[in-house]
């Protein structure tokens, strides 16, 4: 009888072949050798280099890398407050979870191992393979370019509703979900300030690859037309019709890159250069003398010296290699930085009739930490063009939200930040538009609140010791466009029983401070100031505020970490 053989698949072929393999002693040795060498090398390589700063430092060897048991008494806080409750057991549990990964965070960033070998690799990657980084891009002749921005041009429209529906569903179990249409919060923007006879002017700012795409592919063509992502020109016919005026600098930089023949934004930074800048901060003034009338206000006197600035861009840095590279070497311009008639650097005024809103765009010429130079920036070139004082409320990060929440809290304090106003200009990056929180923001004129809340008078300083009851979150160095951040510090058990809101330097050249590893429990010594004597001179940069509502409507302090 003839006896036919079925034919076995692969999958049966390689379920028996992986059941039945056969290794050889010594074989089984080695890769067991070389799987615990992988696995024990960056934890002993962790241990031997912080043992050998704490020699250095003839110090008591302290592992630096906290763990998440170490945030408890913040965890537990909420049943300290609410005993235990259904409510508190969930608070504690979303702040357990955004303690564990906040902890892996610090793992990884503080590995000395990792410290040691990502810049080299990175190095070649991007010198080689001219390959980047999961912030950065590296583009052509030079040229780099923040993730965010390729993702706003190539994504899905913003206002499209699955992608709304999907953005508002973002949320887990510590942060809560964005309100990611932007229409609703500048119309919500809009009516309030109309309700007060104040007119908004939306300055969406246009990206870097929106003006040179060019830059980023060889497949596109310097005279085409400026990109946006495809829900833009929907977003501005909608603002319109809820009469909502719109300055919108694209057409006005595309322009001067057709005529010059000249780069309009900085190669390995986010920002555009000091020249687009002024340019659009003198055609702004031309469009606000309309509204204003300022040529029958007095000569303010103001002028104009240029500097010779040489840095590193953000994105240059965001790229984490090794120092003093020279793939991506230091950009130099020429900034004009604004002084007054009596020659001291331009400041803002709270009596002025515009207030600015503004991100890192209206920063970066004028807040000296982002090494660009100072007092050359946006609002200064706006008020030294229309020949009048301006206000200014501006924060690096966060443009959907930060500014009118800045604003918000101003109001809710008893400080009425719009007596007198006649223009708002609400500038922010156009990439918010996709990645950013519209969160709808009350403007409330409230009575001062009645506080027992430290802060040192004016001019003064005063040495306290106190226990860190809550902490904001610190973002991790070369994970955003920034190179110093600030944190807010509630601060207890202070002399008289009392307690302080204090702000602190966690960030500084893209490197964490120790303020950056305070955690809830920890006693601290502080030099404490008012925040008023350094509001004009840190005020603008990124900063983190404490979770508690509460606690940001109190009078902060401004802190230095003592030994």
């Amino acid at each position: 009888m003839k006896v036919t053989r079925q034919q076995r698949s692969r999958e049966q072929i390689a379920r028996e072949e992986v059941g039945h393999t056969d290794v050889r002693r010594n074989a089984a040795i080695l890769l067991v050798g070389a799987f615990l060498l992988a696995i024990f090398t960056v934890p002993i390589h962790q241990h031997l280099a912080e043992y050998g700063v704490a020699r250095q430092q003839d110090a008591a060897y302290i592992p630096t890398t906290m763990t998440w048991q170490d945030d408890w008494p913040h965890i537990a806080e909420p049943w300290r407050r609410e005993s235990w409750t259904f409510s508190s057991l969930f608070k504690v549990n979303r702040r357990m979870l955004q303690s564990i990964a906040a902890f892996e965070d610090r793992l990884e960033d503080e590995s000395a191992f990792g410290q040691r070998v990502r810049p080299p690799m990175q190095a070649g990657l991007s010198g080689l393979l001219g390959v980047g980084n999961e912030e950065a891009y590296v583009g052509r002749d030079g040229w780099l370019f923040y993730r965010p921005g390729i993702d706003y041009l190539t994504g899905p429209g913003f206002l499209e509703p699955r992608q709304l529906a999907r953005r508002a569903a973002e949320g887990n179990e510590w942060r809560a979900a964005p309100q990611p249409d932007p229409r609703k919060a500048i119309i919500d923007f809009h009516q309030q300030l109309a309700a007060r006879d104040i007119q908004l002017i939306v300055m969406p700012t246009p990206i870097k690859p929106t003006i040179h795409s060019e830059q980023f592919s060889r497949r596109f063509d310097r005279t085409g037309p400026p990109l946006h992502n495809v829900s833009y020109s929907r977003l501005l016919d909608d603002l319109a019709a809820a009469g909502v005026r719109v300055y919108d600098p694209t057409s006005a930089l595309h322009e001067r890159k057709l005529s010059s023949d000249e780069a309009q934004y900085l190669a390995t930074d986010t920002h555009w250069r000091p020249e687009a800048m002024e340019a659009i901060a003198a055609d702004l003034a031309d469009h606000l003398r309309r509204a204003l009338n300022p040529d029958s206000a007095p000569d303010q006197g103001l002028r104009r010296e240029p500097t010779r600035i040489e840095a590193y861009g953000d994105v240059a840095l965001m790229l984490d290699l090794p120092p003093n590279q020279m793939l991506f070497p230091p950009e130099q311009v020429t900034v004009h930085s604004v002084f007054t008639a009596d020659n001291q650097f331009w400041r803002a005024s709270e009596e002025a009739d515009v207030l600015l809103l503004g991100d890192s765009f209206s920063n970066i010429f004028s807040l000296e930490p982002m090494g660009w130079g100072e007092a050359a920036g946006f609002a200064e070139q706006l008020s030294y063009h229309l020949n009048a004082p301006i206000d200014r409320l501006v924060r690096n990060d966060s443009g959907a939200f930060a500014t009118r929440d800045m604003l918000s809290r101003e109001l809710a304090r008893g400080r009425d930040r719009l007596a007198g106003k006649q223009v708002v200009i609400w500038q922010f990056a156009a990439r918010e538009l996709a990645v950013g929180d519209w969160r709808l923001i009350p403007l409330e004129l409230r009575e001062p609140p009645e506080t027992a809340f430290f802060v040192p008078e004016p001019g003064s300083s005063q040495t306290v010791q106190g226990t860190v009851q809550a902490v904001s979150q610190v973002p991790r160095p070369g994970t955003v466009p920034y190179r110093d951040h600030i944190l807010a510090l509630h601060l207890v058990d202070l002399p008289d029983n009392t307690e302080a809101v204090v702000y602190l330097h966690s960030m500084r050249d893209n490197e964490w401070t120790a303020a950056a590893r305070l955690r809830p429990g920890q006693t601290v010594n502080l030099e404490l100031h008012s925040w008023s004597d350094f509001a004009d001179q840190f005020d603008g940069i990124n900063r983190s505020e404490l979770d508690d509502w509460e606690l940001q409507l109190q009078e902060p302090a401004w802190g230095m970490l003592l030994p």
